[in-house]
């Protein structure tokens, strides 16, 4: 309990140095000739790989997969995560959908849940808080919904139900559904950016008023934020692959 203690006071006694502009990767950034973002970005994904790496000898020095381990683990706790985003896939692509693209949403969300929760680490700037991480992250859900559609539907047909069910709207119907379909990953960028600046803007704030105290309240909500933008963006990019892949019989509404 001490040690929990010294390491929370020393977090709350570095968060002056972030707010005033200390940051650990400022050097490796300048050394390498890259945004901080881009490289704060790049150590959290080698980190979920060494997670994941982890988890694999793990569950290879298992004696039986089937069973979880006794108590809280890290086995266990990796696939409580797993359990928790497949009943979101389920819930909203189905059965079948959660099959095929739960690898995608669940890297997807533990990606930006890492990026959010990262600033709140006295000395890390969350790469959520810049444009072009958040829309590179918008752009990668627009692709693979789009390539998945025309992959479950065909490139014809999935271009087709852009068009809506009555042929002689189609006309205007088809650019309306086009400049939707493209502002999405826009949507999905500004929302995730502009959310977590003000989060991480708010807790570097308070934290100049009152170092020892404020940041506490800040945190919490913080890590509610964080997670709460990182459902969002996932729902979404659910909901978006669900709308993609559904088939749709416009060919039967024409007649």
């Amino acid at each position: 309990m001490k040690i929990l203690i010294a390491l929370f006071s020393a977090l709350l006694s570095t968060q002056a140095e972030a707010a005033s502009g200390f940051t650990w990767l400022s050097h490796v950034a300048h050394a390498v000739h890259l945004p901080e973002h881009v490289v704060t970005f790049v150590v959290i994904g080698l980190l979920l790989v060494l997670a994941g790496l982890v988890y694999r000898s793990k569950l290879s020095a298992a004696s039986n997969v089937v069973f979880p381990d006794r108590g809280i683990t890290y086995r266990n706790m990796v696939e409580l995560y797993g359990n928790f985003i497949y009943g979101q896939c389920k819930q909203i692509i189905g059965e079948d959908g959660a099959k095929k693209y739960f690898g995608f949403i669940a890297i997807t969300f533990i990606v930006i849940l890492v990026s959010n929760l990262i600033g709140l680490i006295p000395g890390f700037l969350p790469p959520t808080e810049h444009l072009s991480t958040t829309l590179a992250l918008g752009a990668f859900s627009f692709l693979y919904y789009n390539l998945k559609g025309c992959k479950e539907q065909g490139t014809w047909n999935y271009l087709k139900h852009f068009a809506g069910p009555l042929w002689y709207l189609a006309f205007l119907i088809f650019p309306i559904e086009i400049v939707s379909n493209f502002v999405r990953p826009l949507s999905l960028a500004l929302r995730l950016k502009n959310n977590m600046m003000g989060d991480h803007l708010v807790l570097s704030e308070f934290s100049k008023l009152a170092p020892a105290i404020i940041p506490i309240i800040f945190m919490i909500l913080g890590i509610l934020v964080s997670f709460i933008q990182a459902y969002v963006f996932t729902v979404l990019s659910m909901v978006y692959i669900s709308l993609a892949t559904s088939h749709h019989d416009h060919d039967e509404d024409h007649h």
